[in-house]
């Protein structure tokens, strides 16, 4: 039986040899733990132990998957968002960090109304919406999306959270069009078709192109999002977006030309625009 020590240098060896060699270290670590059941503590203090057949197997299958650049959260299948666990797959985004400067914003002015009805749009894996619902039980909230397979692991992190919500399957806002909402939120696909070839490998070769692609310019979603975003507020109600580097100017143009005021941005820690917030004229 291999120690620990072994068959860790043996799995930086070959993740070194995969798309993300800086990791190689670190992710070997993380697989390992998450095939053997410990934390990083006790392996770091137990490297002259070694492991059962079955649960080498398993290690090798992980190694297997992540050399080829497939995401450490789509191998163990979970994330954290919001301090909250969550299931992902290949049929949802991988959650990110940046998505909680959206949840901060609607939460801040969400203490305006004593009971919001919130709709979040394109709802992936719903961990906007889970946010939301386990921070404002008060308020009302509907999660659409246009992808079944990508509802069935909303509804799942759903029941996992213990929260409330409602689904609809459905293109933006069609679903919901005879009804009105204190807040309209999304995450779109926002990322150019033509920026492809820039992103990492997890990213162009993992996640879902429906939820990461949107036209030549990543605009295509939110020309057609936020006019219907003015229609389902109530005066006074608030769209709030997230959005891609570099859209700012243009997505303060499509909120202005849709009649939508007090227009801000929210920036993320490295100071991009990554929140696009406005009001409904009362």
């Amino acid at each position: 039986m291999l120690p620990l020590r072994v068959i860790l240098k043996y799995a930086e060896q070959t993740l070194a040899s995969g798309p993300y060699p800086q990791r190689a270290r670190r992710d070997a670590e993380f697989l390992l733990c998450h095939a053997i059941g410990r934390d990083r503590a006790w392996l770091l203090t137990h490297t002259n132990c070694g492991i059962e057949a079955e649960q080498g197997e398993h290690y090798d299958a992980l190694l297997a998957q992540r050399v080829t650049g497939e995401p450490i959260q789509y191998i163990i299948g979970e994330t954290e968002f919001y301090g909250l666990p969550f299931r992902v797959t290949s049929d949802v985004l991988i959650p990110r960090p940046e998505t909680e400067h959206l949840v901060e914003k609607v939460l801040e002015l969400a203490a305006n109304f004593p009971a919001p009805r919130i709709i979040d749009v394109g709802t992936g894996s719903g961990c906007i919406a889970i946010a939301l619902a386990h921070t404002l039980p008060q308020a009302s909230i509907t999660a659409i999306d246009l992808s079944e397979s990508a509802l069935a692991i909303a509804r799942e992190n759903t029941r996992r959270n213990g929260v409330d919500l409602r689904f609809l399957e459905g293109d933006l806002l069609a679903p919901a069009t005879e009804e009105k909402f204190e807040f309209v939120v999304s995450n779109p696909p926002y990322v150019p078709t033509t920026a492809r070839a820039t992103l990492a490998v997890e990213v162009r070769e993992y996640e879902p192109a429906l939820a990461l692609f949107a036209g030549d310019d990543g605009l295509e979603v939110y020309r057609r999002l936020i006019p219907a975003a003015i229609d389902a507020l109530i005066p006074g109600g608030y769209v709030a977006l997230e959005i891609g580097c570099g859209q700012s100017a243009m997505i303060t143009e499509l909120l202005a030309h849709s009649g939508f005021v007090q227009i801000e941005f929210v920036p993320d820690l490295q100071g991009i625009p990554r929140v696009a917030c406005a009001r409904r004229p009362s």
